[in-house]
């Protein structure tokens, strides 16, 4: 498998990795500048050139993986029999840049209810990278051209009309956020007793006012969900301080507040050579 599939794979299975390039050669070396290699967690596709050289990239690279990367890294590898190698020697002569570029997992959000909101949110939703779950029971409000303001999306979006719902929770990827907003607040209140019994599935969003929570705590609170368990759920969604009913507003708000979420982590530390 060659490296662009394999980014492909990883992607589609929601592992990390990291893409490595060959950024410039002075001298002799197995590859030229440009030649890729994917590396995972457990697995490496495509090759930089072998020997040291290679088993350097690889071993920096599950570092990176290991530490949650998510800035590029660059390795410079001497092949020569003086330079110090771990992994065995390479007597090429040349020396070599390699940038390792961190191929993280993306994030995932299933909104479930593709109404005027809904329909709002994932226009914002999807200009980022992002796996995108679109979930209503009415096909209505999943048909192809009401769909059309989203053909130019970044994010990769899955369309699921589900007459019940709460049977697509199965299909989403764990750790997905789940943003229920539908037209039912039966429905509504099916997702969130589901959403809750699937503790794989990451953070749930309620839209709706205190009055409404509360009606759907006690009720959930009498199928069994302990205090801990409902405050996996979180009402009203959004920024606070954002004002407005209009749908616009509204989507402008929890998208905001989402993207705060799925921003980066600091930096990791250069990794020793």
């Amino acid at each position: 498998m060659n490296w662009l599939r394999a980014v492909e794979r990883l992607r589609t299975e929601r592992r990390a990795g990291v893409l490595v390039t060959i950024t410039s050669v002075r001298g002799h070396a197995p590859r030229e500048a440009g030649a890729k290699m994917v590396v995972g967690a457990d697995d490496e596709w495509d090759t930089v050139g072998g020997g040291n050289l290679e088993a350097t990239a690889i071993e920096a690279a599950r570092t990176m993986i290991a530490g949650g990367a998510v800035t590029p890294e660059s390795v410079h590898v001497r092949l020569t029999d003086k330079a110090e190698a771990v992994h065995g020697r390479q007597c090429c002569g040349g020396e070599v840049d390699l940038l390792l570029e961190p191929l993280p997992v993306v994030p995932a959000v299933a909104i479930f209810g593709v109404g005027h909101v809904g329909l709002e949110l994932a226009r914002i939703l999807a200009r980022h990278d992002l796996e995108l779950h679109l979930v209503d029971s009415r096909a209505a409000h999943l048909e192809p051209q009401r769909l059309t303001p989203l053909g130019d999306a970044i994010a990769r979006i899955h369309v699921h009309h589900a007459p019940v719902p709460e049977m697509a929770l199965s299909r989403l990827p764990d750790g997905c956020r789940v943003l229920i907003m539908t037209h039912d607040h039966a429905e509504d209140a099916a997702l969130c007793d589901m959403a809750l019994r699937s503790p794989r599935l990451g953070p749930i969003g309620l839209i709706g006012s205190s009055a409404k929570w509360s009606r759907f705590r006690k009720t959930l609170a009498a199928e069994g969900h302990s205090p801990e368990t409902l405050a996996r759920i979180t009402t009203p969604i959004g920024l606070r301080d954002v004002l407005g009913k209009s749908p616009a507003t509204i989507a402008v708000s929890v998208a905001a507040d989402l993207v705060r979420c799925f921003a980066p982590a600091p930096a990791m530390q250069d990794v020793p050579r």
